[in-house]
């Protein structure tokens, strides 16, 4: 009895070693796999988390770099004065406008240019080459090309084109608009429609083209017309597809510093929030502030980037179901 216990015991000491052998392999051979990428991780931290968190620290600080003696913690008072003070609320206010336009309206229209390209033409790739190049274009360059070779009131092509066409009527004053004065908001969302209507074009356009077309040939077969096929068929299938595309270009745009820069130097009422941002710390050497307004902008595209990623694994789990 003894003998059989004591090999019982020997037995189940020698299976129970392998499995702790084994347990001790896989984890060595996960952290292997995960070992080439903890550099990636560590710089993506100190890239990334580490500058927010001095953000975040600097951002509850009285900090002013012409008055360094007078540094020091200032609780939530950056944060009040940036939710109150009228400069910054009318900076919220623009990038609100601005983001909701150029949002609709390149949603608006990468709707209708994907319909297009989503029909067979002869040519439809060097079409579609050529509708995406706006998106590939730096945006300083584009906000550039807007300001000089456009929108110029002098020798733009808007106004030289309008010359050219009055011209050919016999007529010697031709209008000649000057949005960079009269409308300069107006002048920054053109160009930024101009340059996020490819993204929503391209978005679109893969939602289109993973429609079930069996629906959609039924539906012709029954009689339906082109408009009730859109409106009950095409549109609820976009529906994601629109507003992960609504989203994505909400994040972007709401970040959109370049083109105030560039187009109007946030003068007449068009300074945004990244704008009012470089204002308050390059001009006004305000730190602190500056470092609450990014908090702001950060969380707010961090509520933004919440919903676009619900979006996204609603789509892949849509995907995954097929």
């Amino acid at each position: 009895m003894t003998t059989a216990t004591a090999r019982v015991s020997r037995h189940g000491s020698s299976t129970a070693k392998p499995s702790k052998n084994a347990k001790a392999r896989e984890r060595a051979v996960a952290w292997a796999r995960r070992a080439p990428l903890l550099p990636a991780l560590v710089f993506l931290i100190i890239v990334t988390q580490l500058p927010f968190v001095v953000t975040l620290v600097i951002s509850f600080m009285n900090w002013n770099s012409l008055s360094p003696d007078k540094t020091g913690f200032a609780g939530f008072e950056n944060y009040v004065q940036v939710l109150t003070d009228p400069y910054m609320q009318q900076a919220i206010v623009t990038t609100i406008i601005e983001t909701v336009s150029v949002v609709l309206v390149s949603l608006v229209l990468g709707l209708g240019l994907a319909l297009l390209l989503d029909k067979k033409f002869i040519g439809r790739g060097l079409a579609r080459t050529l509708l995406i190049a706006p998106f590939l274009i730096v945006p300083v360059a584009a906000a550039l090309i807007w300001k000089h070779a456009i929108l110029n009131p002098v020798y733009g092509l808007i106004n030289g084109s309008l010359t050219w066409v009055w011209a050919l009527f016999g007529s010697d004053t031709p209008p000649q608009p000057d949005l960079l004065s009269s409308a300069p908001l107006m002048a920054i969302i053109i160009s930024l429609v101009w340059q996020w209507t490819p993204f929503m074009m391209l978005i679109l356009l893969a939602g289109l083209q993973s429609r079930p077309m069996d629906t959609v040939e039924a539906a012709q077969m029954d009689g339906a017309s082109p408009w009730n096929i859109f409106r009950h068929l095409t549109l609820p299938h976009l529906r994601q597809y629109l507003e992960l595309g609504g989203l994505l270009g909400a994040i972007y745009i709401v970040q959109n510093f370049d083109a105030t820069f560039v187009i109007t130097s946030g003068g007449l009422g068009t300074a945004n929030l990244p704008y009012a941002i470089y204002e308050t710390f390059y001009y006004a050497n305000e730190y602190g502030l500056a470092s609450a307004a990014g908090v702001v902008v950060v969380i707010g595209t961090i509520i933004v980037a919440t919903f676009a990623l619900r979006t996204v694994f609603s789509l892949f789990k849509k995907e995954a179901a097929r």
